[in-house]
């Protein structure tokens, strides 16, 4: 049995890869959530990490939740509603909590259909890029289905209110150059050009200080629902911290000399 996230490091990049093949990649069972919870955990403790680029293996990104699970009525899908609720918030509702306390910027590598929750998951991540190939369904409603894991959260915060009204209400596919129009995705590039190109990307951010890169992560996500005032504050105790890193005192000597 594969491990259900695979997790390569080359430097200060680390890549994430969801591989569960009997089920298209999907995020809702217990072992992947469990290894994606101890994925961010550990990327948060190595200091030294920078960026997490997330991609799937094969052709799909991840088609989100086990639909032979929901039509079998198992794990989750076949619990009473009141524990099915807890099975929600214990289970696939940890990944986005997990994105958001983890410290270092996630690209997310589209190699092919993100579905559902696999939509919404490239949705959590800070940036994008699709392969020609790749697709996005947020197709909960085509299955008498809600965003139950953050989506309805996340999608309109990447690609507006009306865009993400569209896609939640249709469920329909949206083709990897409607979502650069749309601004879903900041890139689309060859199948074969897709790693190279979020590797660059990686590598374009882990050149700069870990200790900065993660506190600008974290000021950009509390800016996401703080006030200005609020925002002003945590940079303000942020800053001084930044002031002390000896990084920061080489590259300063450096660009006076």
């Amino acid at each position: 049995m594969t491990d259900p996230l695979r997790i390569e490091r080359t430097g200060r990049i680390q890549t994430w890869t969801i591989d569960v093949p009997d089920a298209a990649n999907a995020i809702t069972g217990s072992d992947f959530i469990a290894a994606f919870d101890d994925a961010v955990d550990a990327a948060n403790a190595a200091t030294d990490v920078s960026v997490v680029i997330l991609t799937g293996a094969g052709r799909f990104f991840s088609a989100g939740g086990n639909v032979r699970d929901m039509r079998d009525r198992t794990g989750v899908f076949g619990l009473e509603p009141l524990d099915q609720r807890h099975g929600y918030v214990s289970g696939i509702q940890r990944i986005p909590r997990a994105l958001q306390r983890l410290e270092v910027p996630v690209i997310a590598a589209v190699n092919g259909a993100a579905i559902g929750a696999g939509c919404d998951l490239a949705a959590m991540c800070d940036i994008r890029i699709a392969s020609e190939t790749a697709f996005f369904a947020e197709s909960f409603v085509q299955l008498g289905l809600i965003p139950g894991d953050g989506g309805s959260w996340f999608l309109p915060r990447a690609i507006g209110w009306a865009r993400a009204a569209e896609m939640t209400f249709t469920g329909d596919r949206v083709d990897a150059a409607t979502a650069l129009s749309w601004g879903l995705v900041s890139e689309v590039v060859s199948d074969a050009e897709l790693l190279p190109a979020a590797q660059r990307l990686a590598e374009r951010i882990a050149k700069n200080p870990v200790p900065a890169v993660r506190m600008a992560k974290r000021l950009l996500l509390e800016s996401r629902t703080a006030s200005l005032d609020s925002t002003l504050a945590l940079a303000a105790a942020m800053q001084p911290l930044a002031h002390q890193d000896p990084e920061h005192h080489r590259r300063v000597a450096n660009l006076i000399r």
